[in-house]
């Protein structure tokens, strides 16, 4: 959420963001509900500045055992007044809440102008797309052929967008998730964390997948629970309504969960394969830091995520999301790409971002620089390190074989119980 004097005492630069961002907000119902707010305050205000006065006055008129029943009875219909403006109160507060949170993080000033993903300039690039002398399968293929993946079963079992992994794919699917979590946690001082995959409306908002996303989450029927669409959500959540000290920052937290996203806005897209299902394992990344060193641990952060691809041999690069194509939270992105050989391009397997103080806000997280200082709010930031389905999808398409076979990469091998290559079934 931002900060609702800098909405109202910047509207135009707010209003700017909305049209680079290609989004909308409803300024004019912010602008008259805040200074509705704003007006009842100060009524409320004066009002009970009133009432104190003259029950300073009665008690005197009291205590001089002179009549005091006009002030009283002045009184009571001023603390009715006071109660009816407090209850209106609630409810413009509540109203103004619900325009804010619909409004998105501000874009810092680095990130491109741009209409949508084809504006996103190139930051860098890690690695050469091998080069095949025999026709290239798509992962759905290879991973059917090696009897490691079994889409049909899925859709049997769950309908479209579902996978099941089978004898060495279950065992990849695994070693990736551990190998990551080690390196996160080993190499570059992340702490692993387990957490619920389920999580209440509130939690969902105070990341920001609520109230702008709610099509694209699973509810739980006739309860106040969610299936997470990232362990960014729970992550995140887990100082929410506390107060740091600056000696504990920073704090760098991993998990690995099952993702469950209902994909409402991606009908007819990846339809085939791993790359966009309801339900998927991913690795989290999520820091808690100090303003001042966000956009420093920005860059560790997708460094991080890109250190995975470059132990594993994936060629990758990195784009900056432009205004146009940028998470609804974040202020800054870096997406890494992987390359794809079946596709011919890269696709993304990360997503880096700086949320800066937006996201602790609404889950109203703080930090003190001294022990009696006043509170600040931290900054977030969150990156997949990485989408698992995904890593398994480009080690089949970068590492397959003319015979069918795809070579284990070396770093993985450890994980794999010593298997080096998955070789198709005899028949």
């Amino acid at each position: 959420m931002l900060d609702m004097k800098f909405v109202r005492d910047n509207i135009e630069l707010v209003q700017k963001n909305l049209d680079t961002r290609h989004t909308k907000g409803d300024l004019d119902a912010f602008v008259r509900l805040y200074d509705e707010r704003k007006a009842i305050i100060q009524e409320v205000e004066q009002l009970k500045a009133k009432r104190n006065a003259v029950t300073a006055e009665i008690s005197q008129l009291k205590r001089n055992k002179e009549n005091a029943d006009s002030k009283i009875a002045e009184m009571k219909e001023v603390g009715a007044h006071i109660d009816k403006m407090d209850a209106h109160l609630k409810e413009v507060e509540e109203d103004l809440k619900q325009v804010a949170l619909m409004l998105p993080n501000m874009c810092d000033a680095s990130v491109p102008v741009g209409n949508d993903e084809s504006d996103n300039p190139e930051k860098r690039k890690w690695g050469q797309p091998r080069k095949f002398d025999f026709p290239i399968q798509a992962h759905w293929d290879i991973g059917e052929n090696l009897d490691i993946l079994d889409f049909g079963r899925a859709v049997k079992e769950s309908g479209a967008r579902f996978t099941i992994y089978k004898g060495l794919g279950a065992r990849l699917e695994r070693a990736l998730i551990n190998f990551m979590l080690d390196l996160h946690i080993e190499k570059q001082g992340y702490t692993e964390m387990m957490t619920p995959y389920m999580v209440t409306k509130q939690t969902l908002t105070n990341t920001g997948q609520l109230p702008k996303f709610a099509e694209d989450m699973y509810k739980l029927q006739d309860l106040d629970y969610y299936l997470i669409p990232t362990a960014e959500v729970t992550l995140t959540n887990y100082y929410a309504g506390e107060i740091l000290s600056i000696d504990d920052l920073p704090k760098y937290f991993t998990a690995h969960t099952a993702c469950f996203r209902a994909e409402a806005g991606s009908a007819g897209r990846d339809t085939r394969g791993l790359i966009r299902q309801h339900q998927f394992n991913k690795v989290e990344m999520v820091k808690y830091v100090a303003p001042e060193t966000s956009w420093d641990e920005l860059e560790k952060l997708t460094d991080n995520a890109e250190e995975v691809l470059r132990l594993l041999g994936l060629p990758h690069h990195v784009i900056t999301l432009c205004t146009g194509d940028i998470g609804f939270g974040s202020a800054k992105t870096y997406d890494v790409e992987v390359w794809m050989p079946a596709q011919n391009c890269y696709r993304e397997i990360s997503s880096c971002s700086n949320m800066t103080d937006f996201q602790a806000r609404r889950a109203n997280i703080k930090f003190r620089r001294e022990q009696k200082g006043k509170p600040e709010f931290v900054h977030t930031l969150n990156g997949s390190g990485l989408a698992v389905g995904r890593t398994v999808a480009a080690i089949l398409e970068n590492y397959q074989q003319a015979d069918g076979s795809v070579v284990i990469p070396e770093a993985l091998r450890p994980y794999m119980g010593g298997v080096d290559v998955i070789r198709p079934p005899k028949k």
